[in-house]
C-alpha cells in the first residue's frame, strides 16, 4: 500500500490518494488507515461500491484554526463493503489539511489490509521492510502570492517605451513647426517682392518727371 503523492508542501490543503493493490489470489475487502498526528481536516471522495468512514480522536490541547477552536484531529479512515480484485488496485481520494511541520519530515500512515477469508496484512513496518507503512515527505510550505518572476520584475523596472500615439504626436508637432517656418519664409519673400515693386514704380515716376 502507498499514499500518493510521495511529497506535499507543509501547512496547506492538498489531495492524497490511498492506493490499495490486491497481491493475493482473493479480493481485498477492507482497509483501515491510521493518520499521524496533526491532521485537523479531512474529507473523502466517494467510491462506488465502498463505504468510507473518517473517525476522529480528541486533541490533548485545543488549537485555533481559521478563527475556530479545534478539539479533535483525524484518527483513521475505514474502507469496507467492496472488493478489489486480484491483480488490480483502487485509489481512495482524500482532501486534507497537511500538518505544518518542518520540510523533510515524514508523515507515516500505518495501515491494515484485510482479504476475503480473513487474511490480514499489516503495513506498519519501516521503509526497508517487506510490509512498510506508507509515508509522505513534507516539502517547504508554499509562500502566499509568491515572488515575481524575473521577466515580470524586469518589466516593472524598465520604463515603458513610447506608444505609437505618443510617437505620432511627436511627429505631428515636428511637421507643424516645419510648416510654420515655411509659411513665415514665404511671407517674408512675398513682402520683399512687394517692396521691390514699390521701389521700381517710384523710380519710373521719377524718370517720367
Amino acid at each position: 500500500m502507498t499514499v500518493q503523492p510521495e511529497s506535499v508542501p507543509a501547512g496547506g490543503f492538498t489531495r492524497l490518494d490511498v492506493r490499495v493493490p490486491t497481491e493475493r489470489d482473493v479480493p481485498t475487502t477492507k482497509v483501515e488507515v491510521l493518520f499521524p498526528p496533526g491532521f485537523l481536516f479531512a474529507s473523502y471522495e466517494p467510491v462506488p461500491g465502498w463505504n468510507i468512514e473518517i473517525t476522529k480522536r480528541k486533541l490533548d490541547k485545543p488549537v485555533e484554526q481559521f478563527g475556530d477552536k479545534i478539539t479533535e484531529e483525524v484518527d483513521r479512515m475505514i474502507i469496507s463493503g467492496g472488493q478489489i480484485a486480484p491483480g488490480s488496485f483502487q485509489d481512495f481520494g482524500l482532501s486534507v489539511g497537511v500538518p505544518d511541520k518542518p520540510a523533510g519530515s515524514a508523515l507515516t500512515f500505518k495501515a491494515i489490509q484485510t482479504y476475503q477469508g480473513g487474511e490480514v496484512v499489516r503495513w506498519i513496518g519501516p521503509p526497508d521492510s517487506d510490509e512498510p507503512a506508507p509515508q509522505v515527505e513534507l516539502t517547504a510550505a508554499e509562500e502566499e502570492g509568491g515572488a515575481a518572476a524575473p521577466a515580470e520584475e524586469e518589466q516593472q523596472q524598465t520604463p515603458p517605451a513610447a506608444t505609437s500615439d505618443e510617437s505620432d504626436d511627436g511627429g505631428s508637432d515636428t511637421l507643424s513647426i516645419i510648416a510654420l517656418i515655411v509659411g513665415i519664409a514665404g511671407l517674408l519673400v512675398g513682402l520683399a517682392a512687394l517692396l521691390n515693386r514699390r521701389s521700381g514704380r517710384s523710380r519710373e515716376t521719377a524718370g517720367v518727371s
